[in-house]
């Protein structure tokens, strides 16, 4: 596995479907998508964290409507330490952006997971 893919793992935990689909293609394809991955994750000095990362993504598949990657996030927000609180600043601002029924439609699935998470 090349260098780009392993630090994938290091960074995110896990290995993206993504890259694992694209090593079937092509090594190169994968390795391409392994450092986007990487650029778009890894912290850098004076830049955000990653749980800043992940409370912004969480807001765009909310306000998308997007649950299912809501959920994934939310997940992943958990293991970062994000509060209560700031899961519930993201949901608002998700809702101001994507709209009050989308907000509807993603809300209860999200607080039902939040409650299984022990928020």
């Amino acid at each position: 596995m090349e260098k780009a893919i392993k630090e994938i793992k290091e960074i995110k935990g896990f290995l993206p479907r993504s890259i694992v689909y694209a090593g079937k293609i092509n090594e190169d394809f994968a390795e391409g998508i392994a450092g986007f991955y990487k650029a778009v994750w890894e912290e850098r000095e004076g830049g955000i964290s990653t749980k800043q990362k992940h409370l912004i993504v969480f807001a765009i598949a909310c306000s998308n409507n997007n649950i299912q990657s809501a959920v994934k996030i939310l997940e992943r927000l958990h293991k970062f330490g994000a509060t209560k609180t700031e899961i519930y600043d993201a949901m608002m601002l998700a809702a101001w952006t994507g709209g009050i029924q989308s907000f509807t439609d993603f809300s209860s699935v999200i607080l039902k997971e939040m409650e299984r998470l022990g928020y």
